[in-house]
């Protein structure tokens, strides 16, 4: 195997190389370089490598043997010995800096420490009515198969280079299909391509906002994009959401940007009017501000047409508008896509090319050939249909509980429903404890509050529930319901890790 070792930097070990071997080698067994019974490289090996002579690699691994760190075999060669080895010190609890970095934290933004860690998959469960992403076993993946093996061509390797706006290809095919399926108004150059979604948010950050800009979102609202801005240094204000979308008239007058889901309000479902709209873009008008449309979940629609989006409405070069293919194919395909307005085009570019150069150029190719062919149109088609079925059989579900349990919030689309529960002094975290215990993941909508007074409610995903299965699942939920909406479990001892990243 290939090791690397230096001898230059400073050990205890003076001028004897053979020493400094040794502690090398012991190093590398230490950190985990050289796991146990891997084999460390041939002494004549190591001392060409190291520019030594033979004779004292033999007198390190020699050392190395006689302490029970490496063990030899006969015709077979040197082996890290099975046996324990003494670990690196442990990090105590809490501690943000690097073990062995003094003062390695201070040296880290604050604004890291303010920020909660990251949230984790909930645990395997019986019934998953948790949100994200699409159900991936209606992934058509021999199509995709074949069209990534078509897309691994030589003249991909000779095409390749650094281009922050991405395929052009693909780029046209998403000016189509936007223009095509929500009305919006973009050419190929207006499409600029990213890994999903959360990657479109920071770019958007990265160009607009300055330390201590305020920016508005809703709330309950996407807490991702939330976490996203603070780590910017912006001071991210909530907004109330009612069943019209974000209520305009408490937007605070100093925002310099406005995040927004009109189409499928996350996590409410509600759709933004088209009296907020025109009021929103008449506020972001007088203020000078710019409006973040993030067209979450508007391909999946089961009632009424859905209303032009904002892009399509502005005028004054005002909205960026985010997209992304993770609800429609798979989230692991990361690509999103934002549509700006001209003025901010040469900037978000240039954040894109300074943060990774480039997407996945097979990825993208195959995409491209993807839409071309049709097959995505197909693929929409066909999911529509099973996440219609499953959306009408947890609906009736939901309607069949107990009077006062719950209250479904109107939604016309998108993967998931809303509901509160009709105490609003419950506690929906003693729920979603309660039905966890019952084998059902669902997660609570109180925490996605950010600065409003929270209401008690849950999400409902109905993505991986078959629908032979909602039945179970939601009885089980109402028996939650019932025994666990009281139950008064302190907002700290629940586990965060039943919130989906979304």
């Amino acid at each position: 195997m290939d090791l690397h070792l230096s001898l230059d930097a400073p050990d205890r070990a003076t001028g004897d190389l053979a020493a400094r071997i040794y502690h090398r080698v012991l190093e590398a067994v230490h950190d985990g370089r050289l796991a146990p019974g891997e084999r460390v490289p041939p002494t004549r090996e190591l001392a060409a490598q190291l520019g030594v002579s033979r004779g004292t690699v033999t007198t390190a691994y020699d050392r190395l043997v006689a302490e029970g760190f490496l063990e030899t075999r006969v015709g077979a060669g040197t082996f890290v010995t099975r046996a324990p080895t003494a670990p690196r010190p442990a990090r105590p609890p809490g501690a943000r800096g690097a073990p062995g970095v003094p003062g390695a934290e201070e040296r880290v933004r604050e604004v890291w420490a303010r920020l909660p860690a990251p949230v984790q998959d909930p645990p395997p469960m019986e019934f998953d009515f948790t949100v994200g992403g699409p159900d991936t076993s209606l992934f058509p993946l021999a199509v995709w198969r074949r069209l990534v093996s078509a897309t691994l061509r030589p003249s991909l390797l000779a095409a390749s280079a650094y281009d922050g706006g991405g395929n052009p290809d693909l780029q046209a095919q998403i000016a189509r299909y936007a223009a095509r399926s929500r009305s919006v108004v973009a050419g190929p150059a207006d499409v600029l391509l990213t890994n999903g979604a959360q990657q479109g948010l920071d770019l958007v950050a990265r160009a607009l906002l300055d330390p201590g800009d305020v920016v508005a979102v809703e709330s309950p609202g996407y807490t991702a994009a939330v976490r996203l801005f603070a780590s910017h240094g912006a001071r991210v204000v909530g907004v109330a959401v009612d069943g019209e979308g974000l209520v305009v008239d408490d937007l605070p007058a100093s925002a310099k940007l406005v995040y927004v889901t009109p189409s499928h309000q996350f996590p409410t479902g509600a759709v933004m009017s088209l009296r907020r709209r025109i009021a929103l873009l008449e506020w972001a008008s007088r203020r000078n501000a710019v409006v973040v449309e993030d067209d979450y979940d508007s391909e999946f629609r089961f009632e009424n047409r859905p209303l032009a989006p904002l892009q399509n409405m502005d005028r004054e070069g005002r909205v960026v508008y985010v997209g992304s293919f993770s609800k429609i194919l798979m989230p692991s395909l990361r690509v999103g896509y934002l549509v700006a307005p001209p003025s901010l085009q040469p900037s978000l570019r240039q954040a894109k090319l300074l943060t990774d150069w480039q997407g996945d150029a097979v990825t993208q190719g195959a995409l491209a050939r993807f839409m071309e062919e049709g097959q995505l149109a197909s693929h929409l088609r066909r999911v529509t249909r099973t996440y219609t079925t499953r959306r009408t059989a947890l609906l009736d579900a939901l309607r069949g509980l107990p009077d006062g349990l719950l209250e479904v919030q109107p939604s016309a689309a998108g993967l998931h429903v809303c509901a509160w529960l009709g105490d609003r002094g419950a506690d929906d975290l003693a729920v979603v404890r309660a039905a966890a215990d019952r084998g059902v993941a669902v997660e609570p909508v109180s925490v996605r509050h950010h600065g409003t007074p929270a209401r008690p409610g849950l999400a409902l995903g109905f993505r991986r529930v078959p629908v032979e299965s909602v039945g179970a699942a939601v009885a089980r939920l109402g028996d939650a319901l019932t025994t666990g909406r009281t139950a008064g479990v302190p907002r700290s001892s629940a586990p965060k890790r039943w919130v989906s990243p979304q």
